[in-house]
């Protein structure tokens, strides 16, 4: 099944503020909210100063942090101000994450009225002792009555997003949340590995002996059933964590917005942390609310960095972000960016990956079988590593 492939420009815009920060969570946000106000302001600012000349965009998404710690009102003054700075398409996809325990019904439909399409909701189990874990905020009965009420509300695109391979976690115990989540008729499902990124608590947790983590083979014990169970419930795997609900039509219920990083769309990024991405240029901003606030506050861009992606770059990040899709690399597209033929400049590692059912070659796409999907970083590190020298010398 393809994907659409829209060129058009995404746009995200990161709320800085969490009522409590996740134990596993290293994105950046801070829980002072009391700068909730401020922040607003100085987004309208970035909006005006960002130049996005020729770009026309059709997805915008809030996210986060926790991006409903703001009510609805706030939420349509920065969709406005996105629809007054930038082009952006009518019939655009416009997504906010919320997390359970910061929401109503009464903020879900004025939501709705801001012209928001799509919710993506933090539920992430529905277990209260892997909630607890977690660190998330919210009961199970919260992430229940967030869901119920998204749909009562009007909403038709309704995301869940789940955290598995907790430490012991076992394959009922994963399914139950897998059966739950489904039984709410999502139109989306995302289900994440844990990982341990460094500098947040539960990475302390492992390195100290607290904490130990699930062993490999279990952890792909529970990708497989992941996606088993979802296949088995109408849901087609279109990324290696994402699931959209096949009765619908993929083309309606996958992350438009999402979709932009792994095919390399142009995209870009407001607030703190945020990347942008346009034409082989990368830049981002101060991961920092109060550097943040002051470089707009005093008529500056808040941008940290940047950087002009080398051809070797751009090619490593083709091949892993297209193997991320189950579509997989458009070797067509490929060899009109990169000058190459995919399959014979790395035929070595071709040859041998297909031997071993991990990957599927025709003439269009090059994609990892649902048994290399387990496999991804290995595999990714198998072509550009031990096959790249022979990409650079063909240029």
């Amino acid at each position: 099944m393809r994907l659409p492939n829209s060129q058009d420009a995404g746009l995200y815009v990161h709320i800085p503020f969490c009522v409590q920060k996740c134990r596993y969570c290293d994105f950046y946000s801070q829980t002072d909210l009391s700068l909730r106000p401020r922040f607003l302001d100085a987004l309208m600012s970035e909006m005006e100063m960002v130049s996005a000349e020729g770009l026309r965009f059709d997805t915008l998404y809030i996210g986060g942090g926790t991006p409903s710690v703001y009510g609805y009102r706030d939420i349509g003054q920065i969709v406005n101000a996105v629809q007054q700075n930038f082009d952006i398409r009518p019939d655009s996809e416009i997504t906010i994450e919320v997390n359970p325990g910061t929401t109503t019904i009464e903020q879900f439909e004025g939501y709705r009225a801001t012209g928001v399409n799509r919710l993506n909701i933090g539920a992430q189990s529905f277990n209260q002792r892997k909630l607890g874990f977690l660190g998330r905020i919210h009961t199970p009965d919260e992430a229940r009555k967030a869901i119920t009420d998204a749909h009562r509300s009007g909403f038709k695109n309704i995301g869940i997003d789940l955290i598995y391979g907790l430490p012991q976690q076992s394959r009922v115990d994963w399914l139950e949340d897998l059966k739950q989540a489904v039984a709410f008729n999502p139109t989306h499902l995302a289900c994440y590995m844990l990982t341990y990124e460094k500098g947040t608590p539960l990475h302390d947790d492992l390195k100290s002996g607290r904490v130990q983590e699930l062993p490999g083979d279990q952890g792909r014990a529970l990708f497989d059933t992941t996606i088993e169970f979802l296949e088995d419930n109408g849901f087609y795997q279109y990324e290696i964590s994402n699931f959209a609900r096949l009765a619908m039509g993929p083309a309606s219920t996958i992350s438009r917005h999402n979709l932009k990083y792994w095919t390399r769309a142009p995209y870009i990024g407001l607030g703190p942390s945020a990347h942008s991405f346009i034409n082989s240029r990368r830049s981002w901003n101060v991961s920092n609310l109060d550097a943040y606030l002051t470089a707009i506050e005093s008529g500056q861009t808040p941008i940290a960095d940047k950087e002009v992606l080398t051809r070797e770059q751009e090619m490593i990040e083709a091949i892993y972000l297209g193997l991320r899709m189950t579509q997989g690399i458009d070797l067509v597209w490929f060899k009109q960016k990169f000058g190459i033929d995919f399959s014979q400049t790395f035929k070595d590692s071709v040859s041998d990956l297909t031997k071993r059912n991990y990957l599927k070659v025709d003439a269009s796409y090059a994609a990892l079988t649902r048994q290399g999907r387990a496999f991804l970083d290995g595999i990714t590190s198998m072509l550009v590593v031990h096959d790249f020298s022979e990409a650079q010398g063909k240029r």
